[in-house]
């Protein structure tokens, strides 16, 4: 892991932090207090997105049928892991972990050792082509047959698109899709309610950090993510009102307004 700087925050290891985990450091924790400022319930951001990776992938496996599974930014091992959750109900389903943080792969690849059905790459993700060209991405998933693309807590994170839109991304992948696949994203959520100063002063948090990036969209902004494919019921809403395992505890913080996801099929 020497390639980790420990001056510099990392988006990975300031998830960790607002996860309450161990693997991060004072530069990250800097950037988790500094969000807090604009919304003390920032860490319901993280908590939101995994509660709904968790959610979907127990869909996608269990009601969807698929056996295969592209995780883009899976970021540093907690509980519940997509192929934990997907194993669970398929023992045999495959899955793919890619992300660019040493950290993380070298954690992935200690949790991993040994497995036959879920390996980590390390790529860059907002690279699809090249991405896509990765020997093991290749030849571990079967891309003839139906996939699941993850990118869950992603795609805010991309800082180019004067150069390249994330819709242009999202294509990228999706035209490599065999039709039945489907597609889940989560992503920071502007609600264009009485709550989009908190969401902008969050961004803006996040923005002018060290980490440099964390960029909250409006929904049409975020279905034009979905490139025009058939979202799944209840279709992109918060990610605590996607498919809840029970009745709603309380009101919703501002945090929990502001990170939405969906999941699409492709037909």
């Amino acid at each position: 892991m020497s390639d980790v700087d420990p001056t510099k925050p990392s988006i990975a290891r300031v998830y960790d932090a607002f996860l309450g985990g161990k693997d991060n450091y004072e530069v990250d924790r800097e950037v988790v207090r500094g969000v807090r400022k604009a919304a003390p319930e920032a860490a319901d951001l993280a908590v939101e997105n995994r509660a709904f990776l968790i959610r979907a992938c127990r869909f996608l496996a269990a009601e969807a049928g698929i056996t295969q599974y592209l995780d883009c930014g899976s970021g540093l091992p907690t509980a519940e892991n997509t192929h934990q959750v997907v194993q669970r109900i398929d023992p045999d389903a495959r899955v793919v972990y890619v992300d660019n943080d040493p950290l993380v792969l070298a954690h992935g690849r200690a949790l991993l050792e040994g497995s036959r059905t879920a390996v980590v790459v390390a790529a860059d993700i907002f690279e699809p082509e090249k991405l896509l060209r990765n020997e093991v991405v290749a030849s571990h998933l079967d891309w003839s047959k139906p996939i699941a693309l993850l990118q869950l807590g992603t795609l805010h994170h991309y800082n180019g698109e004067h150069l390249r839109t994330r819709r242009d991304i999202m294509r990228a992948y999706l035209d490599a899709l065999a039709p039945g696949s489907y597609v889940a994203v989560s992503h920071f959520l502007d609600p264009e309610d009485e709550y989009s100063a908190t969401a902008r002063k969050m961004e803006d948090m996040f923005l002018h950090s060290m980490m440099g990036s964390g960029t909250f969209s409006t929904k049409a902004e975020l279905q034009d993510l979905f490139n025009g494919l058939e979202m799944v019921d209840p279709g992109l809403v918060r990610c605590v009102d996607w498919r809840p395992d029970g009745p709603r505890a309380g009101e919703l913080n501002a945090a929990q307004r502001c990170i939405a996801g969906g999941v699409a099929h492709k037909p």
